[in-house]
């Protein structure tokens, strides 16, 4: 049984791609889940002895990406761009601003009414954003790991 090798087409025969192509591609490598700063926190839950999570739990408003079902404890890892952290700032799309400004505005208002729910439902919510877990990893453990163990959520302050 012979083996062929499959060939690949060169860049020499494609055409190169347009600018709204470029986007187009960028846009679909962006994840809804398991992305890097998700995988961190997660990773980091683990080796502290905090298991039994369930992820992207669709019984709860809004998904939380991280839920406690027995604590009724629901964590968002928000990434900076796409949820405009209040933070690090990040800027705004030079090209077609009405569009993205109406869509980080959807994005924060829905986020605030997923919130809301969850806590009317009795639920303590965390939003962790993606800048907070490069700079401190080991805050962010802290702090699931309080509200984890019972403080109550007054005792922290909200980043959101």
């Amino acid at each position: 049984m012979s083996h062929k090798k499959k060939k690949y087409s060169t860049s020499k025969d494609t055409a190169p791609l347009t600018a709204q192509e470029r986007v187009s591609r960028y846009m679909r490598g962006n994840k809804s889940k398991h992305t890097q700063p998700e995988l961190l926190l997660r990773q980091a839950l683990w080796h502290g002895g905090l298991r039994g999570y369930r992820l992207h739990w669709k019984q709860l408003p809004g998904k939380p990406d991280v839920c406690y079902p027995g604590r009724k404890l629901a964590i968002f890892i928000h990434g900076c761009f796409w949820h405009r952290c209040p933070h690090c700032l990040p800027v705004m799309p030079k090209t077609n601003t009405p569009f993205w400004s109406a869509k980080f505005n959807r994005n924060q208002e829905r986020d605030a009414q997923h919130r809301e729910k969850l806590r009317s439902a009795g639920w303590q919510v965390l939003v962790i954003w993606a800048c907070q877990l490069q700079e401190d990893l080991e805050g962010c453990l802290f702090t699931v790991k309080a509200l984890h163990a019972g403080a109550p959520e007054s005792y922290w302050l909200e980043a959101a």
